[in-house]
């Protein structure tokens, strides 16, 4: 063999080396760090959409944009089983007098 296929064949390797390296990196400790993954969409923030599911063939509406896949409703398309942050306001009930 010449050294230049011997250096391709390396090269190759190496690749297919490293991706199965930080496959089982992800596998074992997602980029989302300390939260586990969502048990609804598995981690990948997205979910089927209720447009391919009674589809006759034809996917698309407003909510997926014609993909196929919504944001999952669990995790809020984060991925991970953190809960989101929702501001809430509350004011103090107002009082009117009322015309008798």
């Amino acid at each position: 063999m010449s050294p230049m296929v011997l250096t391709q064949l390396a090269t190759g390797l190496s690749v297919l080396a490293g991706a199965a390296l930080v496959k089982q990196v992800m596998d074992h400790k997602p980029m989302a760090g300390p939260f586990p993954r969502c048990p609804t969409c598995n981690g990948s923030g997205r979910v089927t959409c209720f447009c391919s599911r009674w589809s006759d063939g034809d996917v698309g509406c407003n909510t997926c944009a014609g993909s196929g896949q919504r944001a999952c409703s669990n995790c809020g398309g984060s991925g991970t089983g953190r809960p989101m942050p929702v501001r809430i306001s509350a004011r103090p009930p107002t009082t009117t007098a009322r015309p008798y």
